[in-house]
């Protein structure tokens, strides 16, 4: 665009501009009402504005009492509310908490029954479920067995015991009569020895001195064997301390067996699994004919008593004390109200408990206002019908007045 188009679109603009002007005032006059002689009526213009303006300005003092009012009531509402809940301290970091059984069974095996069903109520002593006994049936009449037996020779020690209190002191009084016959045949043919070397040749022969030095010599070896006896029977107490041992070494086989039998008696009782305490089964894994580890988690028991875990900030807990009472509201049932007592409060932050608690000592350092857990025990108002399941949120009030 020239220079030239430009300065006439200017005055172009300029043009509409002072004629818009000059015709405002024909438009007023026109909108503006007009008297019989066809000229505006400017008085009744300014009736007209002063009405407007009497009436905004007798409708402000109600717009200030108002608004007067409604400060005073905010002010109140606020006031009431404080005073009211001045002595009431409240979480919404709370949870239902409870005691939980984890059922394993002790032996394998492959289940044959299964009497339970998911949150199913039990109670203690009831059947869940069974286990093949069959191999520990076996394993116990096996053990049976070795106390038979072992029973058997324990006995047969003890009669050993009393026998040999009998025979050995036998034996000693038989080796010590067989020495004096001994000594006696050896006295008789040294007799004989030294009547055959001492007379004349003449009265007897070489044969009847031959004779009588082997005679003696005979007797001679007959002692040493009689004493040689005497000496293997003399030891009788210990002889009777031997068998007697034998009779403590088949007590201790006998008590092994017992003990045997004993681990496989608990084995065979242990393949039919029971509640060990009144709850509801949860988180049920097991089926009929599934193979079992020892050990393995085949139930959850949840038991009956229920109580509120509740975290308070630490600067909370300056007026907490065990006993003073706390009411309940659940957020899953709004219309449950349940009313309990502070039982106790715990000796650490939950971070103090985790599993990698907090290393403030190093490195830089921000403060976190810390939660401690309040255990709320729960006096009145559950329904047996609403089922209180663990985890579920709840929002405690205490009553610290």
């Amino acid at each position: 665009m020239t220079e030239d188009q430009q300065r006439h679109d200017d005055r172009h603009d300029d043009r509409d501009r002072r004629q818009s002007d000059v015709d405002a005032p024909e438009r007023d006059r026109e909108d503006a009402p007009e008297t019989k002689d066809g000229k505006p009526d400017r008085k009744q213009d300014e009736d007209k504005g002063g009405t407007d303006e009497a009436e905004r300005n007798k409708a402000k003092p109600f717009v200030k009492i108002g608004l007067f009012v409604f400060v005073v009531a905010l002010v109140v509402g606020g006031a009431s509310y404080w005073w009211l809940t001045r002595n009431e301290v409240s979480t919404d970091d709370a949870y239902t908490s409870g005691r939980t059984i984890t059922v394993s069974p002790h032996v394998a095996g492959y289940v044959t029954e299964l009497d339970v069903n998911d949150n199913e109520y039990v109670h203690e002593g009831q059947v869940l479920l069974r286990i093949d006994p069959r191999d520990y049936q076996a394993s116990r009449d096996a053990a049976q067995a070795n106390v038979d037996q072992a029973e058997g020779q324990l006995a047969s020690a003890k009669f050993s015991v009393e026998v040999s209190k009998q025979n050995f002191p036998g034996q000693l009084k038989q080796a010590q009569g067989q020495l004096l016959l001994a000594q006696a045949q050896e006295f008789r043919a040294e007799t004989d020895y030294k009547r055959q070397h001492t007379v004349e040749r003449a009265a007897t022969t070489q044969q009847q001195v031959d004779y009588s030095t082997a005679a003696l010599d005979q007797a001679k070896a007959q002692v040493l064997q009689a004493e040689g006896q005497l000496q293997q029977a003399s030891p009788v107490k210990p002889q009777i301390g031997t068998q007697q041992t034998r009779v403590t070494q088949q007590t201790g086989t006998l008590e092994q067996a017992k003990a045997q039998l004993e681990q496989a008696s608990l084995n065979l009782g242990w393949t039919v699994i029971r509640a060990p305490h009144d709850g509801w089964i949860a988180q049920r894994n097991v089926e009929r004919g599934a193979y079992l580890q020892t050990g393995q988690s085949v139930f959850s028991i949840v038991e009956p008593e229920i109580w509120i875990s509740a975290n308070f900030k630490e600067t909370q807990i300056t007026r907490l004390r065990p006993g003073q009472p706390v009411r309940i509201d659940v957020d899953a049932y709004p219309s449950l109200k349940l009313r309990g007592h502070i039982d106790s409060i715990q000796r650490g932050s939950g971070a103090a408990f985790s599993a990698f608690p907090p290393e403030n000592a190093t490195g830089n350092f921000v403060k976190i206002v810390q939660r401690v857990p309040v255990k709320v025990v729960i006096d009145d108002g559950l329904d047996p019908l609403l089922p209180l399941p663990l985890g579920a949120s709840v929002e405690p009030t205490v009553d610290v007045k």
